[in-house]
This record gives structure tokens, C-alpha cells and sequence, in this order.
């Protein structure tokens, strides 16, 4: 192969660039690129959308110039090659570029190797780490994608992600990952039954982008309390984007954490928290009062203890909204 490849790059020009196509896809195989890469570098190459289809496989990709892998059919007049049981596209007129034909005939090639490696590391049919496959960051977008199709679930499909520290009472596709127990229900799914355990919910996405559900459902997850067991990412607006960028040392360096700490180590401490918390959540000392069962009365006295700790009074919005986000900093380390 080496001796072809230096005779045809001594003929011209055009041979010289088919050699140097041939090497392109050469050095990706040697470098254990995967199928993510391969679609990535070659829409780079080719300078316009390549993609894969293999249904059978549960794989609908498209890669375009700029990086970007999502879910998309080829489009009307793309070059396809079909290699096995999948059909590798190149998104432009035949003839409209030259060599166009070899980068498509390279790719289908190198993608048909990929993905049979590809699907045959992937866990077996009914195997909860296909769950887990489905939200990981680290996966591919096409074992990914594989995974969601041995799961019955279409890559296009709305889904969110629930977590929470234990399984569903009722049947869903769930499994444990570290300590908390993750679960793919459709966007339309019914209200989650708590059974007495917190759940933070992520919002609907494909089910391709299950795993920015899931990142945004476990902060959610952080921010439940006894009183809201239930927090949906959807209700977080800007404090999720706050809440995903603190971080431990942010939150170990602010003095009102520290202050909220010296009033948890207190008698009563963290029955104060509640009332705190109560305060922040509600317009009135009475509604707080009504929401942790208390006379308004003796929340009014254990806010004057509270406020002689935290060095600020607590009448005005501007400094419960301080008191607020010093609670959730602290509900986040």
C-alpha cells in the first residue's frame, strides 16, 4: 500500500491530494479516533455536513464544519454511500467538488469500523448501565444514541431526567449511579409520587441531551429541602447558572455562610434555619409563621436572635434576598 500510494503521488496533482485525502483518514484510524471525531474532522475537511444513518442501530448523526454533532437526516441531493447496515452522507450536489467521492468512500469506510466497535462495547439489552450511558458526559453522542435505541426511546424523543436516593415506586427506566438513582421519563410523564424522598427534576430535552438534564436535575436536586422536596430546574432561572459555577472555595470564603453556620451550631439552630428559610420564601412574618406551624409572635423573637448573629436586619427585600442566597450557598457545598 505505502509503494501505490508513492507512485500515485509523483503523477500529479490531483493524485497528489488523493494521497494526501487517503492519509488524512489514515492517521484518524491510527490514532484511535472515535465516531465523533470522525464526523467532526471530516465535515472540517470536506468543509460542509457529512453524516451517518443507521437505523437499525438506533444512529441519526450529523456532524457540521464548526464541531457540531446533533441529531439530523441527511438533506435533499446529499452524496450517500451505504457500508453494511449504514448510510454515510456528505451534504452536497456529486460533482459540485473534487475528491468528494474519495472523502465519502474514506469515511464510510473508517465509520463502519468505528461503529461496529462501538457497538459492541455497549452494554446488553435490559442492562441498567445503558441508564447510565444515556446521561454520561464522558459517552459519545453515538453510543449515546445506541443506547437510547436498545431502550426503545427515539434520540429525538423529549425527556427529563428525575434524581433522587432512591428507585420510583412506579415502573421507569432508572438506575443507580453513585448515590443517587437516576430516571428517564418522558417530557409528559405525570406528577413523580415522592413517597417521602426528594427528587430534583431536570428540564425537557432531546433524549440525545439527556446529559444536560441530568447535570441540571442534580443541582436541582441540591436545593431541595424537607418543605420542597420537588425542585424542577425549570423554576431555577438564573440561580441554576449561579448554583453550576459556585464553587467550594467561593462558597467556604462568604461570611454570611459562616454566620449561617454559627446559628445552625446554636440551640435550636436548625429549627432557626427553617424559620430563616421561611422568611425568605414568603412576604410576610405571619405567612412564614403559618408555613413551619409557629405564632407569628415567636418567629418575630427568633428573627431578632438570627439578625444579632448574621450582623444585618432582615426588614427590607434587599437583605432577605442576601439571606436567601446565603442559605443556598450554603444548601450547595
Amino acid at each position: 500500500m505505502k509503494g501505490l500510494l508513492l507512485r500515485l503521488s509523483g503523477l500529479d496533482s490531483d493524485a497528489e491530494s488523493a494521497v494526501r485525502v487517503i492519509g488524512f483518514f489514515d492517521a484518524l484510524m491510527s490514532s484511535k479516533a472515535d465516531l465523533n471525531a470522525l464526523l467532526r474532522n471530516t465535515a472540517a475537511l470536506a468543509e460542509c455536513p457529512v453524516g451517518i444513518q443507521a437505523a437499525g442501530r438506533g444512529l441519526i448523526l450529523r456532524a457540521d464544519p464548526s464541531g457540531t454533532i446533533d441529531v439530523h437526516e441527511p438533506p435533499p441531493r446529499a452524496q450517500i454511500r451505504v457500508s453494511g447496515d449504514a448510510s454515510f452522507w456528505l451534504a452536497r450536489p456529486a460533482g459540485t467538488v473534487a475528491f468528494d467521492e474519495m472523502v465519502l468512500e474514506r469515511l464510510a469506510l473508517s465509520g463502519s469500523i468505528l461503529l461496529d466497535r462501538t457497538v459492541n462495547t455497549l452494554p446488553s439489552l435490559g442492562d441498567s448501565a445503558l441508564v447510565e450511558l444515556v446521561v454520561s458526559g464522558s459517552a459519545g453522542i453515538a453510543e449515546r444514541s445506541r443506547a437510547l435505541h436498545l431502550l426503545g426511546v427515539g434520540p429525538t424523543s423529549l425527556l427529563r431526567v428525575a434524581v433522587s436516593t432512591r428507585p420510583l415506586s412506579t415502573p421507569a427506566l432508572s438506575a443507580p449511579i453513585g448515590d443517587h438513582v437516576v430516571t428517564l421519563l418522558p417530557a409528559d410523564a405525570p406528577p413523580i409520587p415522592l413517597d417521602g424522598q426528594r427528587f430534583g427534576l431536570g428540564p425537557a430535552l432531546p433524549a440525545i441531551q439527556a446529559t444536560d438534564s441530568w447535570r441540571d436535575a442534580r443541582t436541582a436536586l441540591r436545593l431541595t429541602t424537607p418543605e420542597h422536596p420537588l425542585v424542577r430546574a425549570d423554576d431555577l432561572g438564573g440561580l441554576l447558572i449561579l448554583a453550576e459555577r459556585l464553587r467550594p472555595q467561593d462558597i467556604a470564603g462568604s461570611p454570611d455562610v459562616a454566620a449561617l453556620d454559627r446559628i445552625a451550631a446554636e440551640p435550636g439552630g436548625p429549627d432557626l434555619l427553617t424559620i430563616l428559610y421561611a422568611v425568605c420564601t414568603t412576604d410576610s412574618i405571619r405567612k412564614a409563621a403559618t408555613l413551619v406551624h409557629r405564632h407569628h409572635s415567636t418567629v418575630a423573637y427568633r428573627l431578632e436572635q438570627a439578625e444579632s448573629i448574621l450582623g444585618f436586619p432582615l426588614d427590607t427585600p434587599h437583605n432577605r434576598f442576601r439571606l436567601h442566597l446565603a442559605l443556598i450557598m450554603r444548601m450547595l457545598r
